[in-house]
């Protein structure tokens, strides 16, 4: 049976017949540990000497984004990661500066630390960054998790963090905004409630939904909820939703937007799966990504990774997966020129492909602790999901 909170962001399927070991994960953050993987091409461009520095960032209950918006307001140092980790783990990145010829040689707080280890000449982007080793230790299993052999087999769902997990918004932000519906979204992110989340947190959220006692409310928002705050402050100056949406960091204004995209993936996935398409072999007039990650045409004989669809202003109509697509997009009342968003320009993607199917390496388990390495943008927690086969994800550590 698929949990509710998986049918929310799009999943409606399982990728394997394993019957599952149950469990929990993250326990403990120790529990959890990722470790970021940039190429080696990547490495030899690091040196002593340049103009935008990069340093590892090792962090423990903190996500990726509050980390370096910490460092921006401790050290007024902008930094960008290559991608994006859990809080409630023990993580390893690279971060790079965006600001020429500033830098400092470290700092640590009580949840983070950061190194610098060189220099490069331009920035890095995510596309430097190759994937993630995972060591990950379940506790209370049913059953022996070396019983688990399909690790090849497992459809790249984007996973629950990159909707929110206890309260999976994200996208319905990033669908109000696509829509133009500035004052949904505004909305969405000051008081869509879950019943995943906290009773505290839902109280509060309750009373935002009183659009006409804002000002009454500010200094009730506890400190996590950082974004809100931003977001309230300015609806009490100006009630212009639009500027309000305006005042949180464009990385995160751009991750709502992708967050929906996210969503129309998961949901193109687990549709192309039930109606039987084969997923796991590339097929003639397929797009597929070769093993240095270039998109390409199928060629038979060549080893490659079957490419699905990932919904932008430039959507790729001519691909077997373009019925299931056309059926969500009407569903949803949306098109794909609609993530073209003149009134918000710099949040605009024009989509493009996404594997089809989880790339994972290194691969070792014993009664309750795995290893294994995930290419870019894959997440552990669906590997996990077919794993555990969770009643409840978050009661299980998702």
């Amino acid at each position: 049976m698929i949990p509710k909170l998986d049918s929310q962001i799009g999943i409606s399927v399982y990728s394997t017949n394993f019957k599952g070991i149950g469990g929990k994960i993250k326990a403990a953050p120790e529990d959890f540990e990722v470790s970021e993987i940039i190429s080696d091409k990547t490495l030899k461009l690091i040196t002593e000497f340049g103009d935008y520095a990069v340093y590892k960032l090792k962090k423990k209950n903190i996500d990726t984004n509050h980390a370096i918006l910490d460092v921006f307001r401790k050290k007024g140092l902008r930094l960008k990661a290559l991608g994006l980790k859990d809080a409630y783990a023990v993580t390893e990145q690279f971060v790079c500066s965006n600001n020429k010829r500033k830098s400092i040689d470290s700092y640590a707080s009580l949840k983070y630390s950061l190194e610098k280890i060189g220099y490069v000449k331009k920035p890095l982007s995510k596309k430097n960054m190759i994937g993630n080793h995972f060591k990950i230790k379940i506790v209370d299993c049913i059953n022996d998790l070396s019983n688990f052999t399909e690790q090849g087999k497992i459809l790249n769902f984007y996973g629950y963090q990159r909707f929110g997990s206890k309260r999976p918004v994200t996208h319905l932000v990033g669908k109000a905004i696509i829509q133009r519906d500035f004052d949904k979204a505004v909305e969405m992110i000051l008081s869509f409630t879950s019943p995943f989340d906290s009773k505290k947190n839902n109280e509060i959220r309750e009373k935002l939904s009183d659009k006409t006692n804002y000002k009454k409310y500010l200094d009730q928002i506890p400190p996590q909820m950082d974004i809100e705050r931003m977001v309230l402050r300015e609806m009490i100056e100006s009630a212009d939703p639009q500027k309000s949406i305006r005042q949180i960091p464009l990385s995160l204004r751009r991750f709502y937007i992708q967050a929906y995209q996210s969503f129309l993936f998961n949901c193109t996935l687990s549709s192309a799966s039930s109606d039987g398409e084969n997923l796991f072999e590339p097929q003639e007039g397929d797009v597929c990504f070769d093993f240095n990650g270039i998109l390409g045409k199928y060629i038979k004989g060549v080893n490659q990774r079957l490419a699905m669809p990932f919904v932008g202003y430039s959507y790729y109509k001519k691909t077997r997966f373009d019925n299931q697509i056309s059926k969500i997009l009407e569903f949803e009342e949306i098109s794909p020129k609609d993530f073209f968003i003149k009134e918000m320009q710099e949040v605009s993607n024009e989509g493009g492909f996404r594997q089809a199917v989880i790339s994972c390496s290194n691969y070792s388990s014993d009664y309750s602790t795995l290893e294994f390495t995930l290419s870019r943008g894959s997440f552990a927690t669906i590997l996990l999901r077919e794993i555990m086969k969770p009643e409840d994800p978050l009661k299980a550590g998702f």
